[in-house]
């Protein structure tokens, strides 16, 4: 027998450690994914702040998930009738591979927006390229800005937008002030020179999908870094040199990062199967209607949310983790290993972190700020990363106390990063 997932993030990840657990032998654990590694999205506005090296939070699959078979490719398409999926290796072959059940767990890519410019100037923030991207991007601009004799120049560089004001923007946006102001302390050609980051968002609030209070701690802090915080706004149109807000105002910036959220990944729309909101509908228990043989889960499935009659469950990581054991332990379950389950999950509370010594958290529903949000929220981090704990809290320890690398290597440029792309996790390259 053999199993394949589609797929190694959270999801993916946590289907195929349960399968492990739960199947013998005879049963062949193969997963699907462009990288060799789980990425563990939570802390990657960290990387881009010089905070954490990226191998910190790209955990080896093949290394952690002994017994597992990786395959590398990027799925294109599935054929149901043969039980096949066909896809594509890293060196552009085409390959297929049977399987006996399927779990679909692609995950999701940037969303769009129809807005004149996004898709040419801005990039999302959905893997490791854009990451560094981003991190090399922003280290360039204020070495720009440093030498370039114009003052309007020089303002342009040293001006940052994020749009989206849910996890990632938040937090990308409250990393972002510390980490300019350590590239520009390099440069005394800088000294009173005004450094903006903005973070915009169409909604009332800062993190808008979260308990309020948690909203009001993110954005007391941002605000007292320096942020500023454009609620109700937006991007009517982006250029070469600048953006043009919603608001009418024009601000010359060479910067735009995109967080206003995800869409699934296109190969669920490429299924043919029934979706809802772009997601494969399934059942409680995971299992695609009509394909007793095909699970899907995370961010790529429609997961009917019984904790909220009609609804569906959010495309968070925490939904992923659960709803990727729960597809692991059911496809044992119907290979005679186990029971099935059904899905039904109480958020046990959320943490951001915003960077420094400041984080929202409310554990079991408490809401926390501080040093004691901080605590929970690096602990809860620790505890959820399948590896590299050591070399996680290791980083930290050295970023608390010494000054932070703050080099730009070059190794990823912006063509390499569009964000129209539908696999954020590998760069784009031109043969």
């Amino acid at each position: 027998m053999r199993v394949v997932i589609i797929g190694g993030g959270f999801a993916g990840y946590n289907a195929a450690k349960t399968l492990l657990k739960s199947v013998g032998e005879d049963t062949e654990v193969v997963v699907l994914n462009p990288t060799d590694y789980f990425l563990y999205l939570p802390l990657l506005p960290e990387v881009a702040a010089g905070i954490l090296e990226p191998r910190r939070i790209s955990v080896s699959i093949p290394g952690t998930l002994r017994g597992v078979r990786l395959v590398l490719g990027t799925a294109t398409s599935v054929d149901f009738d043969e039980r096949r999926v066909s896809y594509t290796d890293p060196e552009d072959r085409e390959h297929s591979i049977g399987y006996d059940r399927l779990v679909l767990a692609a995950g999701s890519v940037n969303k769009l927006l129809p807005i004149p410019g996004v898709p040419e100037y801005a990039h999302g923030f959905r893997g490791l390229p854009e990451a560094l991207y981003l991190r090399d991007h922003v280290t360039r601009q204020i070495e720009l800005a440093a030498s370039a004799k114009d003052p309007a120049e020089r303002d342009a560089r040293c001006t940052f937008v994020v749009v989206g004001a849910g996890y990632t923007g938040t937090e990308v946006a409250a990393q972002g002030p510390a980490f300019t102001a350590a590239l520009a302390a390099r440069h005394p050609e800088l000294n009173g020179q005004k450094i903006r980051w903005l973070l915009l968002d169409v909604a009332d609030r800062v993190l808008p999908e979260l308990d309020k209070r948690l909203g009001t701690t993110a954005d007391e802090v941002l605000r007292a870094r320096g942020v500023e915080v454009l609620m109700k706004t937006s991007i009517d149109n982006a250029g070469e040199k600048g953006v043009t807000l919603t608001s009418g105002e024009s601000v010359p910036t060479h910067t735009l990062v995109w967080c206003v959220g995800v869409r699934p990944d296109p190969l669920v729309e490429a299924l043919g199967l029934k979706t809802a909101k772009g997601r494969l509908v399934v059942t409680t228990q995971l299992n695609v209607p009509g394909r007793r043989d095909v699970y899907a889960c995370g961010d790529a499935a429609a997961v009917p949310d019984l904790t909220r009659p009609g609804e569906y469950t959010p495309m968070t990581a925490q939904h992923a983790e659960r709803q990727g054991k729960l597809a692991g332990r059911n496809v044992a379950a119907s290979l005679g290993h186990g029971s099935h389950g059904t899905y039904r999950h109480h958020d046990l509370g959320f943490v951001v972190d915003l960077g420094a010594h400041q984080a929202a958290a409310n554990p079991l529903h408490i809401p926390l700020s501080g040093l004691a949000a901080k605590a929970v929220t690096r602990g809860y981090h620790l505890l959820a990363m399948p590896g590299n704990r050591l070399r996680t809290a290791t980083d930290w320890a050295l970023e608390a106390v010494t000054k932070r690398q703050t080099v730009q290597l070059g190794l990823v440029r912006s063509a390499s990063v569009p964000l129209d792309t539908d696999s954020p996790e590998l760069p784009r390259t031109y043969r």
